[in-house]
């Protein structure tokens, strides 16, 4: 057998392999996601009452008005720099993930100290996931527990009842991944679009 034909051998198979692999099988897989699993697969958008994108239910955002629950912290500030002072280069890099600050670092320390203080003059018991970031820095969950506690300053900022947002942080409890894994969790973006939808 000659060179030759064996050299065009594998170049077919190559282009073969290539058109399933780089083209065949990734647009099968789009096709797939958008039939079976649309919203997930167009990144999990939610909308406020307008009908308005005001962000994905997957990606953590910050909330600092009184008016809303608030996030766990974020090493990256959920990449909300702004463009004009955007000195670590998280929008030009799209940074996401955790600062791999070890537990001695001082920057970590100060930091930690910090959103504590913040959160005892908001007159709100520090939690775990109120103080710690995420492994990935971009959880959109906080526990039941940190929900709860700032009950009272998100109550009196709106003029409800503590039992009002009590329900509805429990309608907006997502529970043990098939029963048995995780722990619970509060979507924070989606039970703000649910306060928002109390008119207060």
């Amino acid at each position: 057998m000659s060179f030759a034909r064996e050299a065009i051998r594998a170049i077919r198979s190559t282009l073969v392999l290539w058109v399933i692999t780089a083209l065949v099988y990734p647009l099968a897989m789009v096709a797939f996601g958008q039939f079976v699993f649309p919203a997930q697969a167009n990144g999990s958008i939610l909308t406020n009452a307008q009908g308005q994108p005001v962000g994905s239910a997957l990606i953590g955002q910050p909330f600092t008005s009184d008016r809303y629950f608030n996030s766990r912290p974020s090493s990256t500030s959920y990449s909300t720099a702004n463009p004009q002072q955007d000195e670590n280069n998280v929008l030009q890099t799209g940074v996401s993930g955790a600062s791999n600050l070890a537990p001695s670092n001082p920057d970590l320390l100060k930091r930690v100290e910090e959103t504590i203080t913040q959160l005892n003059q908001a007159g709100i018991q520090p939690t775990a996931d109120l103080v710690y970031t995420s492994g990935s820095s971009l959880d959109p969950h906080i526990t039941p527990e940190a929900a709860r506690v700032q009950i009272t300053r998100v109550a009196a900022a709106r003029g409800l009842q503590p039992s009002q947002l009590e329900d509805l942080i429990t309608q907006n409890t997502d529970g043990r991944f098939l029963g048995i894994f995780g722990e619970p969790g509060v979507n924070v973006l989606k039970l703000n679009l649910a306060l928002d939808t109390l008119g207060r």
